[in-house]
């Protein structure tokens, strides 16, 4: 096999508002993009890369094909923080073995947005 899998890099949201995207996204991330262009804007998040692009609507339907989670230390906290940004519910913290926590929100444009607490997997 000529490559590999290196490990999550970017993670790529459709938003209808990329301004209003942005600004939210700054907020719940406490860092500013490193790349603002009116076409693209993207945040390093602790060395990967959360990418906003314009276009797509909320998905109404309430399906998800992919939940991407962003390691955090405390899930619950963090919930609790993007709740309280404009998210709302969509899977409540909660253990799923081993000491990991989980937990997911819809952004205000419709994009699933995991978080993740694994004690198992330390970067660095």
């Amino acid at each position: 096999m000529a490559s590999q899998f290196l490990g999550l890099r970017t993670v790529g949201y459709h938003v209808p508002d990329l301004a209003a995207a942005k600004e939210w996204y700054t907020k719940i991330l406490g860092v500013t993009p490193y790349f603002d262009e009116p076409f693209y804007v993207g945040f390093n998040v602790g060395g990967y890369e959360l990418g906003l692009q314009p276009g797509g609507a909320a998905n109404e339907a309430g399906l998800y094909n992919v939940v991407t989670y962003w390691g955090v230390d405390d899930v619950q906290a963090m919930y609790d923080a993007l709740i309280g940004h404009g998210a709302s519910a969509l899977e409540a913290p909660q253990e799923v073995g081993g000491g990991i926590v989980v937990a997911a929100v819809k952004d205000p444009w419709g994009n699933a947005f995991g978080i993740i607490y694994n004690p198992h997997f330390k970067i660095g």
